[in-house]
């Protein structure tokens, strides 16, 4: 039996969209095909991602050499916080991605955790228990030599013109439909759902499951099926970006995003192989787009004003649902939180794939639509809370902005319980498997973001001078001697076009 698919826009969203249907619908008799108007650009700026990215192209069968090469991308190993809490005498921290390897190194990184909560001298810097991180401070990639017995998790940087251009020329040769067009009315059937879509052209297009992915427009979602949303405004302030690409050395590319800690917000720096992407987050309710522009050019010591920046609005919360009647939404239609800890294609890779499992599991129909919607929102809400955890511990002091932050007092009932029990010396573990937290961010990335913070009492006048598990299982020397498998980051580049 035939089925149709419509994905209406393109962008990263669309098109991963489009590949995970074909990929696994395609021989089963479904039809899939994206609209995508020439006169709507992608507000993509060159974007980093989480090792789910990698698994993407692993489910579609795509080789790094076949894509990376293509979109200008790297390897990313770990995220560089600068800047975040120089109160607490941390100026950087890393926040690795979790492989195999820190099996070993895991429970000792926990240990020293809630032995320093107790006031006690032990080592917590997180990247200097987590192989990623110990590649990150050396320039080393994450690829292995075929002798590596243990999995790596990594994730890319990317430009995301490139990647969205890459991946729709996939789809097409894959048996997809690509069709230019604006969309100029949806109509719907008496049922409630979209009936079909017509086009500027006059072309009307009819399906069984109608995707959105027009961006912030939501133009099925919201303006056509009055899907109401959720801001997050009161959680994250932050509501803008300006953005400036800077050169990069091609013989020295970093392995990691740096995330530093400017005036109003924060500044990503994101290498690829041709150049930095930088863009500076912000809230307009504290700098002016001007003011915002102004300061990203000093902090990257621009001067020549030739370099154009671009400047874009973001609406941070989710929708209200995200699957109705027979509308899914995907991408920026569906939701976005800031680009901090790069979750956007996390969630559009989970909302997918959950959504195909639920559409199976119902035969093809709405039957889990409401436990398809509490999931998404559910991973949606966890982000919010991981992130929001970043701006809550700030302990700067130099503007306002950043007091209101650390002062803000809406929190989740979530995270409010989980800071509680960090702070009490609790089990953050246990806490975490308690509200079935993991799915987000699991216990070790919560260690990494509060101890980076150094979120720790004062230590006690008294020191045992023992029980730090860092210098006694000599965990230095078992990762320094686990990294001596590894190339350098510009040497696994090179080998994806040998």
């Amino acid at each position: 039996m035939t089925r149709r698919i419509v994905i209406v826009g393109g962008g990263t969203a669309g098109w991963m969209a489009a590949n995970l249907f074909l990929k696994r619908w395609h021989q089963n008799g479904f039809d899939v095909t994206l609209v995508e108007s020439p006169d709507v650009g992608i507000i993509g700026v060159g974007e980093g991602s989480t090792p789910t990215l990698k698994r993407f192209f692993e489910l579609i069968n795509v080789a790094e050499s076949d894509w990376m090469p293509k979109c200008n991308a790297t390897y990313k190993v770990s995220i560089q916080f600068d800047g975040w809490s120089p109160g607490s005498g941390v100026a950087s921290y890393r926040h690795p991605f979790i492989s195999q390897v820190d099996t070993f190194t895991q429970r000792a990184f926990e240990v020293n955790c809630r032995t320093r909560r107790l006031g006690l001298n032990t080592h917590t810097s997180p990247e200097d228990f987590l192989i990623n991180g110990i590649l990150a401070k050396q320039g080393k990639g994450p690829l292995t030599p075929d002798h590596f017995p243990f999995r790596m998790e990594y994730g890319y940087h990317f430009d995301s013109h490139l990647l969205g251009q890459f991946l729709s020329e996939l789809a097409v040769s894959r048996g997809g439909k690509h069709i230019q067009g604006k969309v100029v009315d949806i109509r719907r059937a008496e049922s409630g759902n979209i009936e079909e879509i017509q086009l500027e052209s006059g072309q009307c297009l009819e399906a069984d499951l109608f995707v959105d992915c027009t961006g912030f427009a939501s133009l099925l979602m919201q303006k056509s099926l009055g899907v109401g949303f959720q801001s997050f405004k009161d959680n994250l302030f932050n509501d803008s970006a300006v953005v400036l690409p800077t050169p990069i050395d091609e013989q020295d590319i970093p392995v990691e995003t740096k995330s530093t800690a400017l005036s109003n917000g924060w500044c990503w720096k994101i290498p690829l192989t041709n150049r930095f992407g930088n863009g500076y987050v912000y809230s307009s309710d504290y700098i002016s787009a001007d003011q915002a522009e102004m300061e990203l050019r000093q902090h990257l010591d621009i001067k020549d004003s030739s370099v154009e920046a671009r400047h874009l609005k973001m609406r941070v919360g989710q929708l209200e649902k995200h699957w109705h009647y027979n509308c899914l939404a995907i991408g920026l239609s569906q939701g976005f939180i800031e680009p901090l800890e790069a979750t956007a294609l996390h969630l559009v890779q989970i909302s997918i794939e959950s959504f195909m499992d639920n559409y199976e599991k119902g035969q093809f129909s709405q039957q889990f639509q409401h436990d398809y919607n509490q999931f998404i929102s559910e991973r949606f809400n966890g982000v919010r809370d991981y992130i929001v955890a970043h701006y809550k511990l700030n302990t700067r002091s130099d503007s306002q902005y950043w007091i209101d932050n650390r002062e803000n007092k809406h929190l989740s009932e979530p995270l409010g319980k989980l800071l509680d029990v960090w702070f009490q010396c609790g089990d953050v573990s246990e806490e975490i498997s308690r509200q079935n937290l993991h799915h987000q961010f699991d216990t070790i990335s919560w260690h990494c973001l509060l101890s980076g913070y150094g979120a720790f009492p004062n230590l006690a006048p008294n020191q045992p001078g023992r029980g730090d598990l860092y210098k006694e299982q000599d965990i230095a020397r078992f990762l320094h001697g686990c990294a001596l498998n590894f190339e350098s980051h510009q040497v696994n580049l090179s080998r994806l076009t040998s």
